[in-house]
């Protein structure tokens, strides 16, 4: 005789995940804490290339108008 697996042999699926998975995160969360997690990582990225773009301007401007006589 063979042991079978709980989830294998079937039955009510919203008891499982109450009992067996109950305070778990799912799979579909955790990919979306991911999603957002590197979003955020490259928002941050493109802030800091905007500011350094923007600063490099501004002191490229402030050269121009110092010797422009």
């Amino acid at each position: 005789m063979r042991i079978i697996p709980a989830w294998l042999t079937g039955g009510n699926d919203r008891q499982l995940a109450t009992t067996q998975y109950a305070g778990r995160e799912s799979a579909s969360d955790t990919a979306a804490a991911k999603r957002q997690a590197k979003q955020r990582k490259q928002r941050a990225k493109s802030v800091t290339a905007a500011a350094r773009a923007g600063q490099a301007w501004e002191d490229q401007d402030r050269l121009r108008e110092r010797y422009r006589r």
